[in-house]
């Protein structure tokens, strides 16, 4: 009988520590929240004094005070599968297991160095196969700045009214961050280099960067050619706290958007392909995958031939438990999290192509690459239109768009408005020339400000399938440039400039892409083939000119001059 009792006790003891031990792993997520948020309340701009599951302040406490119970969810079940493979010895670190590392000091090192992934030594093999030899670094510097020296890249915009800006600001109007209980807002979250007007207001240039990257849009480009907020966006880009993910409706491949500290927002495209993988030739070009690199190289090659109609894009190592995982509202993207075989942290999210556990996006171990390219203004404030693009695929597996079919479908295009008059049709010229550089082919709309009517660029948005082969040329792109036999003065002479042995593209784009962070951008067989394809397009040009006349086929938008011949022959390309 006293042995029964004895036994009945132990039961009941290990109920009771069971209980306890149980009421302290729900209660410990809590207990970190406070405390990271008692010692961390001063350091608005660091985002490695935050829990995982945490906000950023003021909108945490307003979301729990609107939302009721439900406002907390990420934060109180933390995906509890997740965390019960991340307490196993053999699986990857998470993310309080990283932190864990960072905070060990040297200790931490040997473990660190251990664990340092496959993909960062790949990434090693990569850049030293895309230098330039002997050409040392202070050459290769001296070329992109020589060329933003040579006068082409300084030729200065016509004088802008208020119906030539996007927005019109009133700089007699001051913001007020102290007011708007927000301070995080006032020089992107950096307290430490605060700087008030004598008054205590901000001004105009104290704005996020993102504001005024938006600010500085008008009818001419996105951004002026030297604007140092540019600059100052990518770096934001790349180390701005990531506070709110979602996914972002429409499009056939997963895309998430991402919303900053600062309230910037981004869309980001994840790594699907490493850098030496080409799109197999069976693969339509509307199957294709989006390629993060190609996002980042086109924002590169946009402003190297000075259009400037790409928005900023930056590359980005992004955490995808504490950037995505924890800080998401969205059910549907948080609910495809899972952990791979490999014990690798993965989600696929919902679209139309890809989108499924067999083509999840997984980290090493939950670390992504991606590329995150800046916001337009909100179409509420901006409205943009939507144009079909005239030389439109037919995205079909067998059909042939009219274009393909018709030698003289340019002719019928020229008398179409909105390409009969203004600059609509070189706009798609260089549009044209843009994408062959890249080899994209899926460019089936475009879109323009709706401001400032048909007197405007085109905005090149969505460039993610290009850079997909670079042993292969789709002649068919330039399709529109041998038809219509149309080109702007101004982009004729830069095409010859970057064909040049002294500036040469290729090294301009090798350059230029080694400020990303995830550099090397595009391995070297990519660099050449823009070389290549340069002096095809060229060849193009130089026929239109040999047989319809230099002054029909090339616009002179640059100060007048009497038409001549080409500056510079290039030799034809075999």
């Amino acid at each position: 009988m006293i042995i029964f009792r004895k036994f009945r006790l132990l039961i009941l003891m290990v109920f009771l520590v069971a209980c306890t031990m149980h009421i302290m792993i729900d209660l410990l997520p809590k207990l970190e929240r406070r405390a990271a948020t008692g010692s961390g309340g001063g350091d608005a701009g660091c985002s490695c004094a935050h829990s995982p599951s945490e906000e950023p302040r003021g909108r945490s406490k307003q979301r729990s005070r609107t939302a009721g119970p439900q406002a907390g969810w990420p934060g109180k079940h933390t995906l509890r599968i997740l965390q019960d493979f991340s307490n196993e010895p053999s699986s990857n670190l998470s993310s309080q297991s990283l932190e864990k590392l960072a905070g060990a000091g040297e200790r931490a090192e040997p473990l660190k160095r251990s664990m340092e992934p496959a993909e960062e030594k790949r990434r090693n093999l990569i850049r030293e196969s895309g230098t330039r030899g002997k050409e040392t670094t202070e050459q290769r510097a001296s070329r992109l700045a020589a060329l933003y020296e040579h006068p082409l890249y300084k030729r200065a915009l016509p004088s802008l009214t208020d119906d030539d800006t996007l927005f019109n600001v009133n700089t007699d109007i001051r913001f007020y961050p102290k007011a708007t209980g927000n301070q995080e807002w006032h020089n992107e979250g950096n307290e430490e280099e605060e700087e008030y007007s004598p008054t205590g207001e901000a001004t105009a240039e104290s704005y996020p960067n993102w504001l005024r990257f938006h600010i500085g849009i008008n009818r001419y480009e996105l951004y002026a050619r030297h604007n140092p907020v540019i600059e100052a966006l990518l770096k934001d880009l790349q180390t701005q706290r990531i506070t709110s993910v979602g996914m972002k409706s429409g499009g056939t491949q997963l895309k998430l958007i991402m919303t900053f500290q600062n309230y910037g927002q981004a869309l980001f495209k994840p790594m699907k392909q490493t850098r030496e993988q080409e799109t197999p030739p069976d693969f339509f070009y509307f199957s294709d995958f989006e390629r993060h690199n190609a996002e980042i190289a086109a924002f590169h090659l946009d402003r190297i031939l000075d259009f400037r109609r790409v928005p900023p894009v930056a590359g980005r190592l992004v955490n995808m438990t504490r950037e995505i995982r924890d800080v998401t509202r969205d059910k549907k993207l948080w609910r495809t999290f899972f952990i791979s075989p490999a014990n690798n942290v993965c989600f696929y999210g919902e679209c139309s192509y890809y989108c499924s556990t067999e083509h999840a996006l997984c980290g090493k171990p939950d670390q992504i690459e991606g590329s995150l390219a800046a916001f337009l203004p909100d179409l509420a404030l901006a409205k943009r239109k939507t144009w079909r693009n005239p030389w439109r695929r037919s995205y079909h597996k067998r059909k042939k768009a009219e274009w393909e079919v018709d030698p003289d479908y340019c002719d019928e295009v020229k008398q179409t408005p909105p390409f009969d008059r203004g600059t609509r049709l070189l706009d798609i010229m260089d549009m044209t020339i843009f994408d062959f550089l890249m080899g994209n082919m899926d460019r089936h709309h475009y879109e323009t400000f709706e401001k400032f009517g048909n007197e405007t660029f085109i905005i090149h948005l969505d460039n993610g399938r290009g850079f997909g082969k670079h042993s292969h040329d789709e002649m068919s792109i330039l399709v529109p440039l041998s038809q219509c036999c149309r080109v702007r003065r101004s982009t004729y002479l830069r095409m010859q400039l970057l064909a040049k042995e002294e500036y040469q593209l290729s090294s301009l784009m090798e350059e230029s892409l080694l400020r990303d962070r995830l550099a090397p951008i595009l391995i070297k067989p990519h660099l050449q083939a823009m070389d290549r394809r340069l002096r095809l397009a060229l060849n193009v040009l130089n026929e239109c000119v040999e047989k319809e006349g230099y002054s029909t086929v090339v616009e002179d938008d640059l100060e007048p001059q009497p038409a001549a011949a080409p500056l510079y022959q290039v030799p034809r390309a075999r």
